[in-house]
């Protein structure tokens, strides 16, 4: 799917999200075959042709001025977040789209060291495409503690934050609010896919997700657009029971980024968080004395 279709799609389908009364636009009574405002309603929201706007709804016109998206985008009502969403579609739609094999994500120094900082935090690096990159002893404890720690070390192995939310029985169960929790991931996917339309590896993500996830195929089409810095989840942890976080995306610019869950202070959350790092901690001794005592078990001789 090109720019131009893309940006076509998102305008169509926030439109359709728009009754009249929600703009106050006339209705004299009508019944309307099909949802949402009309384009000639819009258009006048926007201050705009009818013609100049179904001409970009359909893709034929790419030359929108950033002071008309900011009216197309104030008469839909969009956030600050979906109207730097609908100036990416616009600005990649005027590109020549290619597909190119994207740049190897790294952890830096100065987030592994992070991750030792916040050992009493649960923290996990991920990628732009929701690839887990590290995390911290805790951090694998609370949101995978079912895969393996080293799984992040591994490309071939590497978990997806994104497919664990979709696909994943366990990660699905750890979320009360689970709906809410997708609806976050497939909106920040979407302004990563507007911010880097020529990543191919995200498109087959999305494709594999489409294919295997008609929850995730009907977000999509949904187009709305959600970009989670901070949010509060329900959790059901299978260790420690019911818990309650606060997740914060830590970010220095375009890269990977570190999320990390919080918990209030004196909380039954905050408890709950400090008997799972006990568990883990007492897992990690008996793992790591069981590896010295069969290292160091004498073989038996021949005789």
């Amino acid at each position: 799917m090109d720019g131009k279709t893309r940006l076509g799609d998102f305008l169509q389908a926030r439109r359709s999200q728009l009754r009249p009364e929600d703009v106050g636009a006339p209705t004299y009574g009508e019944r309307r075959r099909v949802p949402g405002l009309r384009r000639e309603e819009l258009a006048l929201l926007a201050g705009v042709s009818t013609s100049y706007y179904t001409r970009l709804e359909q893709g034929q016109s790419l030359s929108a001025s950033p002071d008309v998206l900011d009216a197309i985008a104030g008469a839909l009502r969009l956030d600050e977040s979906e109207r730097r969403y609908l100036h990416d579609l616009a600005r990649v739609g005027r590109q020549r789209a290619r597909g190119r094999r994207p740049a190897p994500e790294r952890v830096t120094e100065a987030m592994r060291q992070l991750l030792d900082v916040l050992g009493d935090v649960p923290a996990i690096v991920l990628g732009g495409r929701s690839d887990v990159l590290a995390w911290n002893r805790l951090g694998h404890a609370l949101f995978a503690g079912h895969l393996a720690p080293g799984a992040p070390d591994l490309p071939a192995q590497r978990p997806n934050m994104a497919r664990l939310v979709f696909l994943d029985c366990h990660v699905r169960d750890l979320y009360a609010d689970w709906p809410s929790k997708a609806r976050a991931v497939v909106g920040n996917l979407r302004l990563v896919a507007a911010r880097q339309p020529q990543d191919a590896a995200l498109h087959a993500l999305l494709g594999e997700l489409s294919a295997k996830s008609a929850e995730f195929a009907s977000m999509w089409a949904d187009h709305r657009i959600q970009a989670c810095t901070v949010a509060d989840y329900e959790m059901r942890h299978p260790l420690v029971g019911p818990l309650t976080v606060v997740q914060q995306t830590l970010s220095s610019g375009p890269g990977p980024v570190v999320v990390v869950a919080t918990t209030e202070t004196g909380s039954p959350s905050r408890a709950a968080l400090a008997l799972l790092a006990q568990a883990t901690s007492e897992a990690t001794t008996r793992a790591g004395l069981s590896s010295d005592a069969a290292r160091t078990r004498p073989r038996a001789g021949r005789d």
